[in-house]
């Protein structure tokens, strides 16, 4: 029988599976809902729900049974963390090398193709994390919206509110943030825009889909925004910086990824690599594979076999 690989990335907006053979080869494939926070209220069963759905979709593109696929190897990564997760699998699936990690772990062996580095997330929240030669792993960061995520989209949109506030009390310069912000919401003021942003529906995600606003004002030249956009990338560099202390000497060259839509700012972007490239020894660049391949190449390796998986187009997660 053929041998194939399975790899997961579960996450906060989508579940995406992918199936490849032993020549690196993308068997099938599928996209489905988020399947985190299975603590939650009918968190177990809207996990399985979606699982069984993604992986049954991806197994009958591969020509595999799709009721209980089996595979040489799986590496599934979780946002939330594995542990709850786990025992849920053997409804699933059945795999003769299982791997169940979390989300940094599969972006990082994605965007480094499964070799040593460090990625830089930073999406609506913000994390580091990195794997050496030696394969030794350091984190930075992702410690949520109230205690971390320094640099993310919600962050940036965060600072951009504080901005905007202060021009209204008077203490604070004049921004182009404050009627950008206004515009985008229908707040009549700074004020009415905090009490909005408290609300049921302005969770943090949709909260953070502004932070393009902030980048538009910024690229019109306000310096208030542009401040906003360099100190979230000096936050970012300061997390990449701190996890290249722990897995590599200061002379030793490494490599580090980009990831996340914060990233999509060009002025943020341009400071946060002057910044990590400022010594020579870090090369930077945007992923090599998204998290997804790069599980599919983890449940290689946990079977003894290095393969770096193509890609498609369609894949996302």
């Amino acid at each position: 029988m053929e041998e194939l690989f399975l790899g997961v990335d579960g996450g906060q907006s989508s579940t995406t599976a992918v199936i490849g053979d032993t020549d690196g080869k993308v068997r099938g494939w599928a996209v489905a809902g988020p399947c985190n926070h299975v603590g939650a209220a009918e968190g177990r069963p809207k996990f399985l729900r979606v699982m069984r759905d993604c992986l049954g979709r991806a197994a009958k593109m591969a020509g595999l049974d799709s009721a209980k696929p089996r595979f040489r190897g799986a590496c599934l990564g979780m946002s939330g963390g594995p542990d709850d997760k786990a025992g849920l699998l053997a409804e699933l699936l059945e795999a003769e090398n299982l791997l169940v990690t979390h989300d940094g772990k599969i972006a990082l062996a994605g965007a480094m193709a499964g070799a040593p580095g460090c990625i830089v997330v930073a999406g609506t929240g913000t994390i580091a994390f990195g794997e050496n030669g030696a394969g030794r792993t350091a984190r930075a960061g992702g410690w949520g919206y109230v205690f971390g995520d320094e640099g993310g989209g919600f962050d940036v949109v965060r600072q951009a509110v504080r901005a905007a506030l202060r021009e209204h009390e008077g203490w604070g310069p004049h921004t182009g943030l404050t009627p950008a912000l206004l515009e985008e919401t229908g707040a009549v003021d700074p004020n009415a825009l905090v009490h909005l942003f408290y609300t049921s529906d302005w969770p943090r995600s949709r909260v953070a889909a502004l932070a393009p606003v902030v980048n538009r004002v910024a690229e019109e030249g306000d310096g208030v925004a542009i401040g906003i956009l360099h100190q979230s990338a000096q936050s970012l560099a300061m997390l990449a910086g701190a996890v290249r202390r722990q897995l590599w000497e200061d002379t030793e060259p490494s490599r580090l990824a980009w990831i996340g839509g914060t990233f999509g700012s060009r002025l943020l972007l341009e400071r946060f690599r002057l910044l990590v490239e400022l010594d020579g020894l870090v090369t930077a660049t945007g992923p090599d594979r998204p998290p997804a391949i790069g599980a599919l190449i983890l449940a290689c390796k946990s079977a003894g076999i290095s393969v770096v998986p193509g890609t498609l187009d369609g894949i996302k997660g």
